[in-house]
This record gives structure tokens, C-alpha cells and sequence, in this order.
């Protein structure tokens, strides 16, 4: 199917995810930012922190209080001089990453834990839910998973349009990306911190190893030449366990689901709890039309990113 054409100069989204770093974990020291300043962690982290829903209701006293600096992650914090950093913006989902990556892709998610195979969905039941991608698709734009796991428990999606990440690269340095790509790094360059089956991998965690892997992705799409048609949003997964000293606003509660009890691991004590929204994370805006130097203190969530492209595309609202 040809790709149809937009009527406003951008062209392609570039929805770029990293991995389990809350805003003042990263971006907690920026200047004029909603931050705090807390102590600096090693790089890579000693582990991983727990970032489970239940770890989120307990956050005030047993999230990690510690951040990265702008020596740790330079070119975000270039970034965020030279385009927009948004301060007020918030996972949709108080828990781990499955749950959001789904709600990156539908607006929507029927979990608030990561299903026991989250990595292998393979036998695992799939959603039957309304997708961005699907919608670009019947509207006649183009997309691409480029190295995301959560498409596969989508019904209308699994296997559909899915290259490895270093595929992302390459197309965009040919000029070639689609209408939107959503696009994940390698484990070792994701900035997740290590689980105890990374000791062997000096790399995993390393949030100075990971900006660089973002960085190779954002110049890519410069040295194609679609850099003046095409706005890219950097942004993190989840909170990763680190403290934030915003707390997100109550706008949904959890519904436990005895029929479904996988969906919230058999934890019928978190009906009630607060699910939307998460706490903050970082979200760079990178575009020739993108605001320099600007601190967006507009209240947006993962969801926002799908919004924008919902009006770019002019495509019907999801999970409305």
C-alpha cells in the first residue's frame, strides 16, 4: 500500500523507549527543571530495583533515592537545551513495562503486572484490542516495531511489521522509515539495570552506553535526510524503582478481575489502587519544529505521544 502523504510538514514519528529511569533519576538536576537533587548512583546500577506495582504503592519509603548527572548522560541533557524536555510527564500505568509498552501501542492496558513470559509471548493469550498501529494501517500510513516485544499480545499485530533494532539504523539512514516507528534497543543498550543473569555483561545498565545507542539513532535519521519531516520522541518505559518526589495524579483505579486473575498476578488486595497514572519520566521532543530550550510543564503521559499522532495522521481517537 503506498504511503499516504500528511498535510503538515512532519512526516515520520520516531517514538523511541528506553528502559526503567523515573525524571529525577535522570533529569532530576536539570536546570529549571521540577527536580530534586538526590545522591548520584554508579553506572551501571548495582541492580535492578524493584519497580513492581506493589513496590510503587510502598514507593515513599523503599524506592531507591538516587539519580544520574549530566557527566552520566550528556547528550540528553544537550537535547533538552537545544529542543523541549517535558517535566510533567507520567507513565500511564503504576508498575513494571508491560503494561505501559502496551499502553505506548493501544491507549489501553488489561495488565498491571508483567505476564510470567512477558519476553516470550509465546503461548501466552493475546488482547483483542483497537491499536494505533491497525488504525495507521486502515487510514493508509505506514508503521514499524523496530525491536519491541508487547506488539505480540496484540491480536492484530503479532508478527506484523517487526524488525530487529538495529534494522531502525538502517532505514533511517536510507531516507526510509515509515509513517511511525516504535523503536527499542538492544537489552545491553536499553539502560535497564542489570538482573543477576547480566553480571557477565559490563555493558547492561550503563545509562552512558545507552544515550550513545539513542544517539547513534537520532543521527541516522539526520544523515538520511528526513531530519526536516520528522519529529522523534525520546522517552523511558516505566519508573524503574527510583523515587520521584512528584506524585502523579489519581485519574483510575485498579479493578481486580477474578476471571482473569494473570492479569494483576493474583493480587486481589491491589483492587482500588491507584493504576493510572505512573510516576514521571523523562520525554524529549526532537524536531526542526520542536521549541528550543523549552521545559513543557503541560501534564502528558505515554498515551499524549499516541495523541500526536492521532492528529498528525487525522486518526480516530483510541480508547476513547
Amino acid at each position: 500500500m503506498p504511503r499516504r502523504k500528511t498535510n503538515h510538514p512532519i512526516e515520520h514519528v520516531v517514538i523511541i523507549v528506553k528502559e526503567n529511569h523515573g525524571f529525577d533519576n535522570y533529569f532530576g538536576t536539570f536546570p529549571g527543571a521540577n527536580g530534586a537533587t538526590l545522591p548520584r548512583s554508579s553506572n551501571p546500577p548495582h541492580q535492578d530495583p524493584n519497580h513492581r506495582h506493589d513496590a510503587w504503592l510502598t514507593r515513599k519509603t523503599t524506592a531507591v533515592r538516587e539519580q544520574f548527572v549530566e557527566q552520566d548522560i550528556p547528550a540528553y541533557f544537550a537535547y533538552a537545551r537545544q529542543f523541549t524536555l517535558c517535566d510533567n510527564y507520567f507513565t500511564d500505568v503504576a508498575g513494571p513495562s508491560t503494561p505501559n509498552h502496551i499502553m505506548l501501542i493501544t491507549a489501553d492496558s488489561p495488565i498491571i503486572v508483567n505476564p510470567p513470559r512477558y519476553r516470550l509471548p509465546v503461548g501466552e493469550p493475546l488482547f483483542d484490542l483497537p491499536s494505533q498501529p491497525a488504525a495507521l494501517e486502515k487510514a493508509g500510513f505506514t508503521w514499524g516495531n523496530y525491536g519491541g516485544y508487547a506488539f505480540d499480545f496484540i491480536k492484530a499485530l503479532q508478527g506484523k511489521r517487526k524488525f530487529a533494532s538495529a534494522q531502525f539504523k538502517q532505514d533511517a539512514a536510507a531516507g526510509k522509515l515509515p509513517s511511525v516507528s516504535w523503536v527499542y534497543a538492544p537489552h545491553d543498550a536499553s539502560e535497564h539495570p542489570p538482573d543477576p543473569n547480566d553480571a557477565g555483561n559490563p555493558l547492561v545498565g550503563n545509562v552512558t552506553h545507552g544515550m550513545q545507542w539513542t544517539v547513534d539513532q537520532v543521527n541516522a535519521v539526520v544523515q538520511g535526510g528526513l531530519w526536516p519531516k520528522t519529529a522523534i520522541f525520546i522517552t523511558w518505559d516505566d519508573w524503574g524503582g527510583w523515587l520521584d518526589h512528584v506524585d502523579p495524579p489519581n485519574v483510575e483505579q485498579w479493578k481486580h478481575d477474578p476471571t482473569h486473575p494473570d492479569r494483576d498476578g493474583n493480587h486481589p488486595q491491589w483492587n482500588g489502587t491507584q493504576f493510572r497514572y505512573g510516576s514521571r519520566v523523562g520525554c524529549l521532543v526532537l524536531s526542526p519544529y520542536a521549541k528550543s530550550g523549552y521545559l513543557s510543564k503541560v501534564l502528558h503521559s505515554h498515551v499524549s505521544l499516541l495523541k500526536f499522532c492521532e492528529t498528525l495522521f487525522g486518526l480516530p481517537h483510541l480508547n476513547a
